[in-house]
């Protein structure tokens, strides 16, 4: 297939429908219909193969991560997702890779309830930019910068299973049911979107968790002003982590593996209660992991008090090597 029939006959019927496209796949531009009263949230990322997935990774589950890393920063926003827009640069024309990657995207889209309304494609090294908009109330966004001292530290979800699936990266034919879900948490996160909406009211600062948690935690910190010091023993890692790794290895994925795309979030003490109230309407599990001091920085304590050492807090595109960056089968 060409440019254009890749994009009208494979992309565009992958979008879901929205009252307020008013022109959607098909101009030089989308024309869209603002929610009345409301804010807008603009967001966008780029997946770069070799560096964001590695080789042979499925291309629904390219298409699945491109949209759902941009959902969860939405989410982190305290913003509802609205439409959203592609630009798909491929090595060459592959319709059956287009056509998987085209289902990938609408799986994370369609139950979020948000449009495909343009984009591009172009012909060059595999990378995938999506760009989503979303809405909320005036005044109502989650920052990074609202943190203050003797607010507490909450993660959603368990960090560390997206890291330990990335290292298993490419699981046997056969995986055990341990591996399978680690993988599976690396290869569809799930976008935090209603629990993102639930925090505008609660949460004094919020990020998602896709360069590690201590490294957004530090990102929390340095924006809001203050230190924030996590305790190593109330990481809720799950089951399948503490199987699949010894114990210092799953502390180093929770901590700095990245690509969770769970909600941290920071809340003042007198919103606990209404923060116990979400876990009544089916909102992911919540773990209170540490609290906001004044000064600067990041610390995990052990159990024991002592300050624990990690030779990096989490991912850096322009840091050096690590996990994502690989050069064989093997993501490290």
């Amino acid at each position: 297939m060409n440019e254009f029939e890749l994009i009208y006959e494979v992309i565009a019927p992958t979008s879901c429908r929205r009252d307020d496209v008013v022109l959607g796949i098909g101009d030089d531009g989308a024309v869209l219909a603002p929610p009345p009263g409301q804010s807008l949230v603009v967001v966008a990322d780029t997946l770069v193969a070799g560096r964001h997935f590695p080789p042979g990774f499925p291309a629904a589950d390219i298409g699945y991560r491109a949209a759902a890393v941009n959902l969860s920063d939405i989410a982190a926003m305290g913003a509802t997702p609205l439409w959203a827009t592609l630009a798909l640069t491929l090595p060459a024309s592959d319709t059956d890779w287009v056509r998987g990657f085209a289902a990938g995207l609408a799986d994370a889209l369609r139950p979020a309830a948000t449009a495909l309304v343009g984009g591009d494609t172009t012909r060059g090294p595999l990378t995938v930019t999506v760009q989503i908009i979303g809405s909320l109330p005036p005044g109502t966004a989650l920052t990074r910068a609202g943190a203050r001292p003797g607010d507490l530290v909450y993660v959603s979800g368990t960090p560390g299973d997206a890291a330990a699936g990335l290292a298993a990266w490419p699981p046997p034919s056969a995986p055990s049911a341990t591996l399978a879900h680690l993988v599976a948490r690396f290869t569809r996160p799930t976008p935090r979107l209603a629990l993102g909406v639930a925090l505008r009211s609660l949460a004094s600062s919020c990020i998602d968790v896709s360069d590690g948690l201590l490294a957004d935690a530090g990102h929390l910190a340095a924006r809001s002003g203050c230190a924030i010091e996590l305790d190593a023993a109330r990481l809720p890692l799950s089951a399948a982590l503490r199987e699949a790794c010894d114990a210092p290895t799953a502390l180093r994925h929770a901590l700095t593996g990245g690509d969770d795309y769970e909600l941290c979030f920071t809340v003042p003490p007198s919103a606990l209660p209404r923060l116990a109230a979400l876990a009544d309407v089916g909102m992911p599990p919540l773990a209170c992991i540490g609290r906001v001091h004044a000064g600067a920085g990041v610390r995990v304590l052990d159990p024991h008090g002592r300050a624990l050492e990690f030779a990096r807090p989490g991912f850096d595109h322009f840091g050096g090597a690590d996990e994502r960056e690989h050069s064989g089968p093997m993501m490290e």
